[in-house]
């Protein structure tokens, strides 16, 4: 038996999603770029898919782009906004809670020579919107903030920060990479003021493949990836039609998004109250964070030990973010977590089909562990 609680590295595509998959591999197999009636066919899938998205966002068909993932969706809104401003300023902002996948653009941009400035956040994991519109100006050409952070589920307050933008007279576009919010929370980019949004399939029960870009119609950007003029030019590559169709399903299979945030807000909360009773285990986690997400410390208990032994049980949880193995998370650390609870911390990580026996296998199988490792 499998307990996966690792959905924030990737999801169990649902059943409507492989199904779809598998009709554009064995019927509908065209390109859609083609013109005879095989390319026709998958075409009227690729339109139907992409109104699938933005109808979910209530957006236009053509303010949804699709990519191979939601780290080329963050390449294609960061590269393409400072290639199109690049004679307007050289300022752009982004946090220190930013996926690797922001946090290595700015870097690369910052040795090209652009002012990059990083947003600390604090214990909860919330940046300071006060010192964001404190540092906006009119030379700001980019601001990048992530709606729900991947390792501590901490939500930002998306809302407010294009108001800060216009009341700082600055051009600069916003992009929010929703790659771990998109279908848990309700996000409209345009009731937003978000110019740009990153979203992907197989956080959402998709297959991977496939992610999409959300660009509002008054923003313009210019592509980084060139070629065969796909997607209305913007992302160039024949279309991934398996993984955009399954995507297409997956978002029509969400169902209600306050009823699954509730459900999973109930399952943690069971999760929590039972966990209450090994010593010396604290939540990483704010309370107000996506109740996908629960990062936790278990002290004396190495991270990696703890995530073998799991593993060993048939329980999968994470020691942090799948994309940054290795060194010491850069988001705890800018949380100001010790070292230590860095250091034994994990993240769990639940989906709406997460139930409550699943979390008290998870809680047998932490209990056993500190038994065995503390003693």
């Amino acid at each position: 038996m499998i307990v996966y609680l690792d959905n924030s590295a990737t999801t169990k595509p649902c059943e409507k999603a492989v199904k779809k998959a598998l009709e554009m591999m064995n019927e509908n197999f065209g390109n859609p770029s083609s013109l005879h009636f095989c390319g026709y066919t998958a075409k009227k899938e690729l339109d139907s898919a992409r109104h699938s998205i933005s109808s979910f966002l209530g957006c236009e068909d053509n303010e949804i782009y699709f990519t191979p993932s939601g780290t080329v969706a963050n390449h294609t809104a960061i590269l393409g906004s400072v290639k199109a401003k690049r004679r307007e300023g050289k300022k752009i902002i982004t946090t220190l809670l930013e996926h690797p996948s922001v946090l290595k653009h700015f870097e690369a941009l910052s040795e090209q020579g652009y002012d990059v400035v990083y947003l600390k956040p604090d214990n909860n994991g919330k940046i300071n919107l006060d010192e964001l519109s404190n540092i906006v100006d009119e030379n700001t050409i980019l601001v990048s903030v992530m709606a729900v952070n991947n390792e501590v589920g901490s939500i930002q307050d998306i809302s407010k920060i294009k108001g800060i933008i216009k009341d700082k007279k600055s051009k600069a576009y916003f992009h929010c990479d929703a790659v771990q919010a998109f279908g848990k929370i309700i996000l409209k980019p345009k009731k937003l003021g978000v110019d740009l949004m990153s979203m992907s399939a197989h956080k959402i029960h998709g297959i991977k493949g496939s992610g999409a870009l959300f660009v509002n119609n008054s923003v313009r950007i210019l592509p980084s990836i060139v070629g065969g003029g796909q997607e209305n030019g913007l992302i160039s590559g024949t279309e991934a039609m398996p993984a955009i169709c399954a995507f297409a399903e997956a978002v029509n299979d969400i169902g209600n998004i306050q009823k699954n945030f509730d459900y999973v807000s109930s399952v943690k909360n069971y999760f929590i109250q039972k966990i209450n009773d090994i010593e010396k285990v604290s939540i990483i986690s704010p309370e107000d964070a996506l109740p996908y997400i629960i990062n936790i410390s278990v002290e004396g208990v190495p991270s990696q030990v703890m995530l073998n032994s799991l593993s060993s049980m048939g329980i999968c949880v994470s020691a942090g973010s799948a994309c940054a193995k290795g060194h010491r998370s850069d988001v705890l650390t800018a949380m100001g977590v010790t070292p230590k609870g860095i250091d034994s911390a994990i993240r769990i990580s639940l989906s709406k089909t997460t139930t409550e026996n699943d979390m008290d296998l998870l809680y047998n199988g932490i209990k056993e562990t500190v038994n065995r490792v503390r003693r």
